[in-house]
């Protein structure tokens, strides 16, 4: 039998990738798709174990671009040919490929099967290494080829004798294991730990299925180059001792490989292999619930406790009220309180949490440097704490970022403990009177409230306030009329009174003073 030609994707569109691969079954005409990567790194790593004969990639690419790879390609690996994918714009990249020895060039929006298939047909007619006919592959029609299909959404046509030999018993499981790694190291360190946890892990997990005494069969499914996915194939008799199989081996792993998180997450039973696809994208939440419950394991879905009730979104604006009336311990606490009903509720995406947390970090540092809080430290640690967020692996090490911050702030806030009793009843005083302005206020009235002597009443809130008791509300109910003003609803009589002043003459005289206008000229230049 010939050999059939082997083909590698390079796109960093995941879509564009699933497409070509599933256009036609390549097989039926003498290709094989053995691989796929988002950028020129990726791919020329894949090179060395896969060996395509050719090699279909974008030009722009994060990381590595066309360019870039098809040069070093090509000086490596000159017997391999290489077909571009470009958009209208890039032909000018596309002629600088040709000079590296591409064979040939499709436009993306003109990306159509017959047109793709008759340029890899000629690309392929002259590699001399595999002789290509197109119908050496009219026969192989692999379960793999199947599976890929079924697993990405795609229609096959399958056997039913084919599966049996694959998968003789009558249920189905997916077993799926994700590297979680911080990313510090970043760059090309991170992409090399990755590939290296995933490669491990799926050896390690063939070879304990392969020598489980167990009646089962399994088969890896190319699904995603980042994530591990095994389909399993057992008796239901046996699913307990499979399930006990798989924790112990992620449990070893987990210590073992004690730099990395690994997820590992075994979905619900399906009964027909047509189901894949689905049990698949459910299997792919599960692997993110991994983030809240760091100390599982394995991930199943029937394991795990009903999720928290979050009613309702979080409320700011009465949070904010709090930290400007200095109530920062009824806030915090409020706060605390929802962040752990949020890290509860593990149908929510990590991304939503971490997002809630780096928000309510921001709002805080600005409400605090508002009221005149020495937040300099924070603020400039404030992207620290983002990053830091962003790149926690688990729902502890989230929350104890907001508990860390949270001690900061506390230590913010006591550093003016000594000072701020005379601000706080400061604060309590002109709160009273925003509230209380159109009544008949007094600083007697007000210090029998306070408990306050009002002589000393009068000298205290001219020390701890730009402006006297008098001339501070008069400031407050002429702010409030000057508002009633800009339209017609009421008469200057009845605003006068709304605001606190029987005397409309006196409110005409103090309103004159303070704005320069008497009332009725205020609103012939203000009316809406």
């Amino acid at each position: 039998m010939k050999e059939l030609c082997k083909i590698l994707i390079v796109d960093d569109e995941v879509l564009v990738r699933q497409g070509i691969k599933h256009y036609l079954v390549w097989e039926q005409y003498g290709f094989q798709i053995v691989g796929e990567a988002s950028n020129g790194r990726e791919a020329l790593e894949l090179i060395a174990e896969l060996r395509p004969h050719i090699v279909i990639t974008d030009i722009v690419m994060p990381v590595m671009d066309g360019e870039e790879f098809t040069r070093i390609l090509k000086q490596s690996y000159p017997e391999i040919e290489i077909i571009v994918l470009s958009s209208y714009g890039e032909f000018n990249y596309v002629r600088s490929t040709f000079q590296n020895g591409v064979a040939d060039y499709i436009l993306k929006p003109k990306l159509e099967t017959q047109e793709l298939l008759q340029v890899l047909q000629n690309t392929a007619r002259r590699i001399p290494a595999i002789q290509y006919d197109e119908e050496t592959g009219s026969e192989q029609i692999t379960v793999d080829h199947i599976l890929e299909k079924w697993i990405a959404g795609f229609e096959a046509d399958a056997e039913p004798a084919l599966l049996k030999e694959h998968f003789p018993y009558p249920s189905f499981y997916l077993v799926g294991v994700q590297p979680r790694l911080s990313s510090l190291g970043g760059g090309e360190q991170l992409v090399q730990q990755k590939s290296s946890h995933i490669a491990t892990t799926s050896a390690r997990l063939a070879e304990v299925l392969e020598q489980a005494e167990l009646p089962l069969a399994f088969r890896p499914v190319a699904a995603d180059p980042q994530i591990v996915v095994f389909v399993l194939n057992l008796s239901t008799i046996h699913y307990d001792e499979t399930v006990e199989l798989l924790r112990q081996l992620a449990q070893h792993m987990l210590r073992e490989m004690n730099a990395a998180q690994l997820a590992w997450a075994l979905s619900e039973r399906f009964d027909q292999m047509e189901q894949i696809g689905e049990v698949y994208q459910q299997l792919l939440k599960l692997l993110d619930y991994r983030f809240y419950f760091p100390d599982h394991a394995l991930i199943i879905g029937s394991e795990l406790p009903a999720p928290a009730e979050v009613r309702g979104s979080f409320n700011l604006k009465e949070f904010t009220e709090e930290l400007r009336r200095d109530n920062f311990n009824t806030a915090f606490a409020a706060l605390r309180e929802y962040v752990q009903t949020l890290s509860a509720n593990y149908l929510a995406t990590p991304f939503e949490l971490k997002s809630f947390l780096g928000n309510i970090i921001f709002n805080i540092i600005t409400l605090l440097g508002n009221q005149d809080y020495d937040v300099r430290q924070l603020d400039e640690e404030k992207y620290d704490y983002f990053r830091e967020i962003n790149d926690a692996l688990d729902v502890r090490q989230t929350t104890a970022l907001l508990n860390s911050f949270l001690q900061k702030v506390d230590a913010r806030i006591a550093e003016r403990s000594g000072q701020s009793q005379g601000t706080t009843n400061m604060k309590m005083l002109l709160e009273y009177i925003e509230e209380h302005y159109a009544e008949p206020l007094s600083l007697t009235g007000l210090g029998q409230h306070f408990h306050f002597n009002p002589s000393y009443l009068s000298s205290y809130f001219t020390t701890h306030n730009k402006e006297g008791f008098s001339e501070h509300l008069n400031k407050i109910r002429v702010q409030k009329a000057a508002e009633m003003l800009k339209d017609d609803r009421y008469s200057i009589s009845e605003i006068s009174d709304r605001v606190g002043y029987s005397d409309h003459s006196y409110f005409t005289k103090v309103f004159k003073k303070w704005t320069g206008l008497s009332p009725s000229q205020y609103r012939r230049q203000h009316a809406r």
